[in-house]
């Protein structure tokens, strides 16, 4: 526990340090975060915490897990190289969807064939129980990409993503800690103590957004904990077994997740690349329904736990009835916002007349030209 403790404290210094460092530094070369029509803020802010998460989760990370014990973990601090630069480059210099894909499949490359984090069982959901080697690696590799797209997509609103990522990192930590993976509840909670050290920065109104460099780097420790989770809670020796162990690890990661399924499935049916922003994500339906950044922060989060609970709560009733379950009560959930959202668009005027009139109501804020002069000025 001790080691645990110094780890997340280490990787919370570190962090906590270096981002006053890196938005002096942005604003300095005017490495700013500029807002359009899409995005829900309207001023310019840094856009490179991820340098400071990265700097502290590596450090802590390399400081407390023995590479020599767990030679897996060589490749996983390699595949987060990849993924971090990949992202760096992005909040710098923009790059094209593709090339970012690209560095994504290299990081699922390096995870599956080198660090062996592969699904080889889907634990009896949907019937499935050990799979074809090359069913394994296709579902291992959509599994890394669409995790490591998840809080990317999600990190919409000042604090989401961070906030998102600390429950997910104590969630998994506590359990590798409780069934005695000590590498991996290191890994869980050095990314914790950095996104907890960052989000004194980035809550509402932020001073530093993380970027893709930091959202693509939570998604890809998620990644290895939940494929290490599915794997390693349904053999006969560990500590504490979890039946329905897939379904868990879903609940888990639910809010990021299924908007990031969600979105990527309404994008493919408009014959769009899945890959295009928009202003679909549950982040925007919350602003959309009059909640405030703070709000929206705290119900995704709020939300994410419950989900957690039930699903716990309910794990004795198989993974396919447990999955059916969430899904419900997720759409559900989304259902009542796409209806709320729509009643809100629609306001009721008087005219001076006395008559009444329909105008919609938008929640989109666009720059006036002077504004986005000043952006380009800056």
């Amino acid at each position: 526990m001790l080691e645990i403790l110094l780890t997340a404290s280490v990787s919370f210094i570190i962090t906590f340090l270096a981002i006053p460092v890196v938005i002096q530094i942005a604003e300095l070369k005017k490495l700013y975060d500029i807002p359009d029509e899409r995005k829900v803020h309207t001023r310019l802010v840094a856009s490179l915490g991820g340098i400071g998460i990265f700097a502290g989760f590596l450090l802590a990370s390399l400081l407390s897990i023995q590479g020599y014990l767990y030679p897996e973990f060589q490749y996983f601090f390699a595949a987060a190289l990849v993924v971090f630069f990949v992202g760096l480059k992005d909040d710098i210099m923009i790059l094209s969807a593709t090339k970012k894909f690209i560095g994504q499949i290299i990081a699922a490359s390096i995870l599956i064939h080198l660090g062996g984090i592969r699904l080889d069982s889907m634990h009896g959901l949907l019937g499935f129980e050990q799979l074809p080697e090359g069913f394994s690696l296709a579902l291992s590799y959509l599994t890394i990409i669409v995790i490591i797209n998840s809080f990317n997509l999600i990190d919409g609103v000042d604090g989401l993503a961070s906030s998102l990522g600390i429950l997910t990192m104590i969630v998994f930590g506590s359990y590798f800690f409780a069934i005695s993976y000590q590498a991996y509840a290191l890994l869980a909670f050095a990314m914790a103590g950095a996104l907890v050290a960052f989000i004194i920065f980035n809550h509402y109104p932020a001073k530093i957004f993380m970027g893709d460099s930091g959202s693509l780097m939570i998604g890809l420790i998620n990644s290895i904990l939940v494929i290490k989770f599915i794997n390693v809670a349904n053999l006969p020796f560990v500590a504490i077994p979890v039946p329905a162990a897939v379904a868990i690890g879903f609940s888990i990661l639910i809010v990021p997740l299924l908007d990031t399924l969600r979105v990527f499935s309404i994008r493919i049916l408009n014959g769009r690349s899945p890959f295009t922003p928009d202003r679909n994500h549950v982040h925007h339906l919350l602003l959309d329904n009059g909640l405030s950044h703070a709000a929206v922060t705290f119900v995704c989060v709020g939300i994410n736990v419950c989900f957690i609970m039930i699903a716990w709560m309910g794990r004795s009733i198989g993974p396919n009835y447990l999955l059916l379950l969430l899904l419900t009560i997720a759409f559900s959930g989304l259902g009542v916002l796409y209806y709320n959202k729509s009643r809100r668009k629609m306001v009721v005027a008087k005219r001076i007349d006395g008559a009444t009139e329909l105008k919609k109501a938008s929640k989109v804020v666009t720059l006036t030209k002077e504004a986005n002069h000043l952006a380009d000025n800056n």
